[in-house]
């Protein structure tokens, strides 16, 4: 579509402002309300319920009701398989609705969400509504007296808490796999992006999830966050965003009742390019893929470009080209690659990251919420080549050999994804298995897919994975069931 199209579609929208609890719409209990901005413009969408502790209290009573009584954790699984595909279907009728309303309310270009957020969010649902009914218990072995059942069970009233870079995908990771176990739901979006998370909760009754099954809760992170981390009848709780507030649902667990919770949290991604990787215009692709998608603000991105000295000179050469296929601003510009950093604070916080005493090499332009895609030379030691950005920045840092590159990329606290590029199949396997990070691609950038689980190792990941079979292990409890066959009633009981 043009640009005059989607903005005709974003003039007539109807945009939720209320927090969504037990299947329908209501204000906070205090009333309260804070506005949402269009990072583009600065202009005000919409002035947004602010949700406190109170809410949460409700919100969790009504999710624990929906658990308790079955409505949904006793559901037999195929019919829970039927209303997640309806769901599904409904978002795919209102895909483009959705794209727009999660460009305006983050800065994302209409391009991306036209092409990956939206679709990827109908078929994260769909690949975890058809796994419903297709993951099997298991039967122990054991003597002729006695049958042993490993199953699984639903691990209670969860709550899940976004981050504000994918809304909408980020809310398709945790609910797709949470709502398929049988679980009732408590969604904590980020305060900068909580539209279509509640625009999704419409949608959801609409398929005939139950109501109090998928409850939305819009606020900030003290307000909201820490009372669903502290919350005593929370079972379990899935946190993506920062390391340093992934820290704090660790201590709010720790402090209340020891409650599951797993952390996706902040990455500082190496792509290692060996001197023998083939293709350099290719690897070149790759590299300004993963370090300027999604304007950079994307954990897993590649913002360490670590390179051999052999190659270095003509890698540089390819990245500006293929830099200048990125394009950016007006967001509703299906032209456009880079569109607006989410808030103002945020394009602050990278904007200060281009006046430390960096070498820029390629961009560096930073003004009114925009930053265009940046290649920087800095030192090992330098916060843009220890820090996690955030932003479209690629720091380029410069090695000798295979083992020197490895140690560099394993030179952080983070870990949760790397890429390595060589032609060598035996330094490429032996380099995915010392990289210390949850995902390690070759010759490519990427996530894996949705059947891969994403995570990460030391400060980027804890407590589980999402994506795949394994992220259904967030959200459920494994249950040892020993039933005694034999025919003596006086026999001891083992």
């Amino acid at each position: 579509m043009t640009t005059e199209e989607y903005k005709a579609i974003a003039a007539a929208l109807t945009l939720p402002t209320q927090a969504f609890v037990d299947g329908g719409f209501r204000p906070a209990k205090s009333g309260s309300t804070f506005d949402s901005l269009n990072p583009a413009t600065g202009a005000v969408l919409a002035r947004v319920t602010a949700c406190g502790a109170e809410d949460v209290d409700f919100a969790v009573e009504k999710a624990r009701e929906s658990f308790e009584d079955g409505r949904w954790s006793r559901l037999h699984p195929g019919d829970r398989k039927e209303v997640l595909i309806r769901l599904a279907k409904l978002l795919k009728r209102n895909a483009r609705e959705l794209a727009v309303m999660e460009s305006l309310d983050s800065g994302k270009t209409i391009y991306d969400c036209e092409t990956v957020d939206v679709p990827e969010t109908i078929h994260c649902l769909t690949w975890h509504a058809e796994l419903i009914d297709k993951i099997y218990d298991q039967v122990a072995p054991a003597s002729d007296d006695h049958l042993a059942m490993v199953v699984r069970e639903p691990v209670g009233v969860v709550g899940l808490v976004l981050p504000w870079n994918f809304p909408l995908l980020m809310l398709a990771w945790k609910i797709g796999p949470a709502l398929a176990a049988g679980c009732s739901v408590i969604v904590k979006p980020a305060e900068e992006t909580s539209l279509t998370a509640l625009r999704l909760a419409e949608l959801a009754m609409e398929a005939g999830l139950p109501a109090g099954v998928l409850n939305v809760l819009p606020g900030s992170g003290p307000e909201v966050g820490e009372p669903l981390g502290r919350h005593m009848d929370v079972d379990a709780l899935s946190f993506t965003g920062s390391t340093e507030t992934g820290r704090r649902f660790l201590r709010y667990a720790a402090e209340s009742n020891l409650k599951e919770v797993t952390l996706e949290m902040g990455g500082k991604n190496p792509a290692v390019v060996l001197d023998d990787a083939e293709n350099l215009d290719r690897v070149a692709a790759h590299v300004v893929n993963g370090a300027f998608w999604n304007m950079g603000e994307n954990c897993s991105a590649a913002s360490r470009l670590i390179v051999e000295k052999g190659v270095k000179d003509a890698l540089l050469e390819r990245i500006a080209a293929h830099v200048r296929e990125w394009p950016m601003g007006d967001p509703l510009d299906p032209a456009n690659r880079v569109g607006a950093l989410v808030s103002t604070a945020h394009f602050d916080k990278v904007a200060s990251y281009l006046e430390k005493g960096a070498r820029i090499l390629i961009g560096g332009r930073a003004e009114g919420g925009f930053v265009e895609p940046t290649v920087i030379e800095v030192a090992r030691d330098a916060p843009q080549a220890r820090e996690e950005i955030f932003g479209p920045v690629l720091s380029v840092l410069t090695v000798d050999g295979f083992d020197e590159a490895i140690a560099l990329a394993n030179d952080t606290e983070y870990g949760l994804a790397a890429s390595i590029f060589t032609a060598n199949v035996k330094r490429a396997i032996r380099g995915a298995r010392t990289i210390r990070a949850g995902t390690v691609t070759v010759n490519s950038f990427g996530e894996g897919d949705i059947s891969t689980p994403f995570g990460g190792f030391k400060s980027s990941g804890f407590g589980g994975r999402d994506n795949g079979i394994h992220a259904h292990d967030q959200y459920t409890q494994i249950k040892t069931i020993w039933i005694d066959l034999s025919d003596d009633a006086n026999e001891a009981v083992n």
